[in-house]
């Protein structure tokens, strides 16, 4: 039989504590004078204009309307949250359609949305970490040269050149649930790396987007580098965070348990409190990497912070070491705290802006330039030999350098308009900031009003 309980002017026994039990015994809450310490559940029945002050390790399945509730603390919400006082639900999980007038701090709409599996601010810290984005390759499969960028954001260590390919999408298999790209490498030989040797594939944050991670400091905090990960190899994989000054590192391994397998991977990492990492700036705050083959010369101890350069974890298999081998990664994510939560995701564009603010090209997701892929300028009548600059799709990180093309996809030429030839000479910018240049020296001279044709590409990586 159901019924209701009424309590007014709680008083409670010698050890202030008020137990109400169920027929059978069980404890289904305890309450203090400062409210609700311990419950298994309170029921779909709404929490009304009540006098508890405190909630935590409980279920509430019903909503909480003009509620006095200031603190929640590990509990689980599946009802609504209206025009109450709760200003703290640390370690809870809300599923709440609704949150309305209530005074939630920040923190705590943060831990709801987390819990949510929802987007709050920019949680992830890398850029492009579900490789949908490749301005310069356009999914063409490369062999890059040391520093080189692959998919954006995205570059390659190596000590020796031609030992692997990277392309989006290698090899053309299904990609983990809830993604569509991936970052593909192929070894291209059977290399057995030298102690001084390296390959990676990197990605450095810029220092405007780790400073509040407090490293180097007292107050540094905990990270964890979470991402999905497939190889026709299995075993101990190591990679390493590395601060700007490259004698900082942690290394750190994680485990491919089957072959040509997605594999979730999660690795938590406790904020180096030594050291000297960039601050609120636009310089290099960070770079992670995941080591393809890495020697004993740069591979350190995994699991702690070492005054030294390393790519890689000691022991970690080698990629290059196997002609053929593949290693495929998607899904990276770098946040603040202890725990892994769902990827971030953003929208396509959003993406492409953040990436843009390190590279950008006028041809968009063509790859080269043509005549659908150039601007055509008219020249100044003043001067034959310049015509007007051009402003940046996107602010870039600092002033770039900046590289003239021709629709014929010739570095360093401009074209003209009506016959789509190249401009004799040397094409060139002058007045770079980071928000454009000011004109375009064309090379030759040519005559007042004739139509020429730019395109370009701005880099302004770390």
């Amino acid at each position: 039989m159901a019924g209701t309980l009424i309590v007014s002017n709680l008083k409670t026994d010698t050890d202030n504590t008020f137990i109400v039990r169920s027929n059978t015994g069980t404890t289904l809450f305890s309450a203090n004078t400062t409210g609700i310490d311990v419950a298994n559940s309170i029921g779909a029945t709404a929490i009304t204009s009540d006098k508890i002050l405190s909630i935590a390790n409980t279920k509430i399945s019903g909503n909480i309307i003009s509620s006095q509730i200031t603190s929640v603390a590990n509990t689980q919400i599946t009802g609504n949250i209206v025009s109450s006082q709760i200003t703290s639900i640390g370690g809870s999980q809300i599923t709440a359609n609704t949150i309305a007038n209530s005074a939630i701090q920040t923190g705590a709409v943060e831990n709801y949305m987390n819990a949510a599996g929802l987007g709050f601010g920019m949680r992830n810290r890398i850029i492009n970490g579900a490789m949908v984005i490749d301005q310069r390759n356009a999914g063409a499969s490369v062999t890059p040269a040391d520093g080189a960028y692959t998919l954006d954001r995205w570059f390659v260590y190596q000590f020796v050149a031609s030992k692997f390919s990277v392309q989006q999408n290698a090899g053309s298999i299904t990609p983990p649930v809830g993604f569509s790209k991936y970052l593909g490498v192929t070894s291209l030989s059977a290399y057995t790396v030298l102690s001084g040797g390296a390959n990676t594939v990197a990605q450095s944050i810029e220092g405007f987007n780790t400073s509040d991670l407090q490293w180097g400091t007292a107050n540094a905090k905990t990270v964890t580098l979470s991402f999905q990960v497939y190889s026709s190899l299995t075993g101990t994989f190591g990679g390493s965070v590395q601060n700007s000054a490259a004698n900082r590192s942690y290394p750190f391994t994680y485990t491919i348990s089957s072959a040509n397998t997605w594999t979730s991977i999660s690795v938590t990492i406790a904020g180096d409190t030594s050291g000297t990492w960039i601050g609120s700036t636009n310089g290099k705050g960070m770079t992670i990497f995941f080591g393809l083959g890495v020697g004993s010369t740069f591979s350190g101890t995994a699991g702690s912070w070492a005054g030294a350069q390393y790519y890689s974890a000691t022991g970690a298999t080698s990629v290059v070491g196997t002609n053929g081998a593949t290693f495929y990664i998607t899904g990276v994510q770098l946040e603040k705290g202890s725990t892994a939560t769902s990827f971030d995701y953003r929208p396509y564009g959003t993406e492409l802006v953040l990436c843009q603010r390190y590279y950008e090209t006028s041809r968009g997701t063509a790859s080269t330039f043509t005549q659908s892929t150039t601007i055509a300028y008219p020249v100044f009548v003043v001067d034959t030999t310049r015509t007007s600059g051009r402003q940046f799709s996107v602010a870039k990180r600092s002033a770039p350098t900046v590289t003239i093309y021709s629709r014929n996809n010739t570095s360093g030429k401009v074209s003209t308009v009506s016959s789509g030839a190249d401009n004799a000479g040397t094409a060139s910018t002058s007045g770079i900031s980071e928000t454009g240049w000011s004109a375009t020296v064309i090379g030759t001279a040519t005559t007042a009003g004739v139509g020429i044709e730019v395109a370009y590409v701005a880099d302004s990586e770390l």
